[in-house]
């Protein structure tokens, strides 16, 4: 791997863990660079050591605290522009505001393609995300990028111990039926929707469910589990349904509010994510299991340093 001198990996505060699993992988050291903060909040960054020329990947999901973490990501970008790297890719495992993708009502903003257009201010040239919660999101950068799913690595998890069981994968909305049906596709189950209607912000109605679950194991599958009103009420539908069992499994772990209790509470059996997101100690739980990115990014991060297919990964 032609790494030597040229590639270079930063991270900030966001998701240290996997970005040193990441450089782990890859076998390339963490730039040296610190993060701290003025009395009145503000974020400093120091660059400790040369990027002139360099390839630069900078590692920071923009989760919780997510303007905090935002804002280090663009100074940081900004920072090694400023000096003298050759290129900057912006490595954005989970894109905070990425549900704020269209107008819903009159006036709304939308926040994810001003995020967009401050990443690409800042001079980032390149961005690697994962499951963005709309594909469309890849349309608001001027500049190219590179969008991971998630969903090869969780049906490789599922291949391994589900592999005699009467399996249905089950999409909690409309929206999310193409990764259901995916997901669905990599493991070789059959597929049902539950079509729901939400009549606020962070509180789902469930309606009914289209298709045959009644004495299957069920794969409850989403990009995001945020408050976990979707997926536990999902899951409960299920059950009344007739499902043998249910499961779940989501990219992107945001796990806010009462969303750990509900899903100790739940009927669900295992909870399964990748680390995009860290996991604090309060959102650790016996029902959740997390499954890390670092190969997948790393791959990532050499292909786009060598000039190689990126789409290649999932062939």
């Amino acid at each position: 791997m032609s790494t030597q001198g040229k590639l270079k990996l930063f991270c900030g505060n966001a998701n240290p863990r996997l970005a040193e699993e990441i450089a782990d992988y890859m076998g390339v050291p963490l730039g040296a660079a610190k993060v701290r903060r003025f009395s009145d909040g503000e974020i400093a960054i120091a660059i400790e050591e040369s990027v002139r020329g360099a390839d630069v990947f900078v590692i920071q999901p923009t989760c919780y605290p997510v303007n905090d973490n935002m804002m280090e990501l663009l100074i940081m970008i900004d920072g090694l522009r400023r000096a003298s790297a050759r290129r900057i890719t912006a490595v954005i495992p989970y894109y905070g505001y990425a549900r704020q993708e269209r107008k819903a009502r009159a006036r709304d903003p939308i926040s994810a393609k001003l995020v967009a257009n401050l990443i690409t201010a800042a001079g980032a040239r390149r961005v690697v995300a994962m499951d963005l919660h709309a594909s469309a999101i890849q349309g608001f950068f001027d500049i190219p990028v590179d969008h991971l799913p998630g969903v090869p690595i969780l049906a490789e998890y599922y291949q391994n111990i589900l592999q005699h069981e009467d399996v249905v994968v089950v999409s909690p909305d409309l929206g999310g039926v193409t990764r259901a049906r995916e997901l669905a596709g990599r493991i070789g189950a059959g597929l049902a929707i539950i079509d729901k209607r939400r009549p606020a912000p962070n509180v789902a109605e469930i309606m009914n469910i289209i298709g045959n679950v009644e004495g299957k194991t069920v794969i409850m599958t989403d990009d995001i589990i945020d408050t976990a009103g979707t997926i536990t009420q999902g899951a409960q539908a299920l059950m009344d349904m007739g499902a043998k069992e249910v499961l779940a499994c989501a990219t992107h772990p945001v796990l806010s509010g009462p969303a750990i209790q509900r899903l100790e509470d739940s009927p669900i059996r295992e909870v399964v994510v990748t680390n995009t997101i860290p996991f604090p100690p309060d959102k650790q739980s016996p029902k959740i299991k997390a499954l890390s990115v670092a190969p997948l990014l790393g791959e990532a991060i050499i292909r786009i340093h060598e000039d190689l297919s990126v789409s290649k990964l999932f062939d």
